[in-house]
């Protein structure tokens, strides 16, 4: 989303040449960029690198966290460099959702000044600006063209190609016992809830594709397939939701302008009927992965979590700015919830700006017509908006926030056409007889 509802680009840096590439045109807009470099691709997956994170299951081979975290911070920087370098004259486009991210920084600095988490909270507060920076310079080729689509699908991919190496060198320890079985990374230490966010985000956003005829049938298959395969192997129940009800969403903004989508949605509701009536034992099973039912009522111990963090004592400084960034933790049990993660480490303020966030990527991709890049969008919001119920990683530098920005970025409005520059424009010949 570009500008809220205009997404008119910026004008930009003093002392552009006039008629060159970043001379704004007669409306102060920054011109339409000719093609997207392919740097912009790598300083797109550098991002999508820094948000793997350092902590999760154990690997084949040990990995220091401090080498770790290395890694993924010195991605973070390389990809602020690189699109610095893409982009010197810091040439941006206006964007309601990164503006809003970046007005995030501030109860996240408030609070993480203060120091009761630590240390850690400044370097985090460090981490998410510069990620902020970084997204802000990429913004310039936010068109609402399918380029960043296929940049996040390659990306994650890749991952789920890593993880299915792993599984196939060691499977022993991709389906550890301590996980009860489910699947994790056997070479970078990923958690079964990020391998299934990664898998669903993939399996929605190709399918979305096949059905706007932008990628052949086998191509689609081969990424479907295996990463529904990794899906089921991580018995993610966040993750296979957000992408059945994300889908349902995107395929029924298309069902009035494209028969292919009604022809898939006629399907898919018949298929998945079936699969009701046929597999609902094994299906149940799945869904319950062993649990009791009591167990499975409490979100496996979340509500507990949830129920003392929201009644433990609060200055009226912490109620509105949270006590800062930090590992999206309460008394040393995980969270697991975007908005009470969000509330406890920026308060009511943060809260106000992340459903801001997501309200304005909302209505939005409402007022859009009805397009691919529009329905990819509501893909991502539907997905993101779900699994903030049992995930973190709306308030800090994460894929859920990447993938918020890529919805973003299919909302922007392309950048209108630079003008004919003065010297290229050509002359007419004036008659002999007129030079009198």
């Amino acid at each position: 989303m570009s500008g809220g509802a205009s997404g008119a680009a910026s004008g930009s840096a003093s002392g552009a040449a006039p008629g060159s590439a970043d001379a704004p045109g007669p409306s102060g807009a920054a011109p339409a960029v000719s093609g997207t470099p392919k740097g912009v691709g790598v300083a797109w997956a550098l991002l999508g690198l820094n948000t793997l994170g350092s902590a999760g299951a154990k690997t084949v081979v040990p990995l220091p966290r401090s080498l770790i975290q290395m890694g993924t911070m010195g991605a973070l920087v390389a990809a602020f460099a690189l699109a610095l370098a893409l982009n010197p004259r810091v040439r941006i486009r206006p964007s309601a959702f990164v503006f809003l991210l970046t007005l995030l920084l501030v109860p996240s600095l408030i609070a993480s000044v203060q120091l009761e988490v630590g240390l850690g909270a400044l370097f985090r507060c460090a981490r998410l600006a510069l990620f902020v920076a970084t997204l802000w310079l990429l913004s310039r080729w936010w068109d609402g063209s399918l380029t960043f689509v296929r940049y996040h699908v390659r990306m994650y991919f890749a991952v789920l190609v890593l993880v299915a190496v792993g599984l196939a060198v060691a499977p022993g320890t991709a389906l550890p016992e301590y996980y009860g079985g489910r699947l994790v990374g056997a070479l970078w230490p990923l958690t079964p809830p990020q391998i299934g966010q990664y898998a669903a985000v993939v399996i929605g956003l190709t399918v979305l594709l096949l059905l706007g005829r932008r990628t052949g049938g086998a191509g689609a298959a081969l990424v479907i397939v295996p990463s529904l395969v990794l899906l089921a192997m991580t018995h993610t129940r966040t993750a296979t939701l957000g992408l059945v009800i994300g889908l349902v969403l995107a395929i029924g903004s298309l069902v009035l302008t494209s028969g292919a989508a009604r022809r898939f949605f006629a399907w898919a509701v018949l298929c998945a009927a079936v699969a009701a009536v046929v597999f609902s034992s094994a299906l149940r099973t799945w869904f319950l992965r062993g649990q009791s039912q009591e167990n499975f009522s409490n979100l496996t111990g979340r509500a507990k979590v949830w129920d003392a963090l929201l009644a433990a004592p609060r200055t009226p400084g912490e109620e509105a700015f949270g006590v800062g960034l930090s590992d999206k933790s309460f008394d040393g049990l995980p969270i697991d919830n975007s908005w009470l993660a969000v509330y406890h480490e920026q308060g009511l303020v943060g809260v106000a700006i992340v459903a801001a966030m997501i309200i304005a990527l909302g209505g939005v991709a409402l007022l859009r017509p009805p397009s691919l890049p529009r329905a990819c969008a509501i893909f991502l919001i539907g997905y993101c908006a779900l699994s903030s119920y049992t995930e973190v990683g709306l308030g800090d530098a994460s894929a859920y926030l990447l993938h918020l920005t890529l919805a973003a970025s299919l909302l922007a409005v392309p950048a209108p056409a630079a003008p004919l520059p003065a010297a290229d424009t050509p002359r007419r010949r004036v008659p002999r007889w007129a030079r009198r």
